[in-house]
């Protein structure tokens, strides 16, 4: 496999990546970070950083555009519930490991 077939395919696994969160938007955020000690935020600022070594002009508002289909205000007003107990709960369990 050559290096630009390599790069292709990761591109193609990470769209992919990004329609799979994007058809299960009902999966939370907090989830993520709860069971896999990632979400889409981290993705964006993975973006951004990776635009920002190319030497590439980004804001933070275009990475999390990029990463969530549509600003991000509109995802979290149409999208993101407020945590729940539980959910601040299981958190905090985590980031306390």
């Amino acid at each position: 496999m050559t290096n630009q077939e390599k790069t292709e395919i990761e591109a193609a696994a990470f769209r992919r990546l990004l329609a799979h969160l994007d058809a299960n938007k009902d999966v939370q955020n907090i989830d993520l970070m709860i069971l896999a000690n990632f979400c889409r935020n981290c993705l964006s600022k993975w973006y951004l950083a990776a635009a920002e070594e190319r030497g590439l002009s980004m804001t933070v508002e275009q990475s999390r555009e990029a990463i969530y289909g549509m600003p991000y205000s509109q995802w979290k007003e149409n999208h993101q519930p407020e945590a729940t107990a539980e959910q601040l709960d299981a958190l905090k369990a985590r980031s306390s490991k």
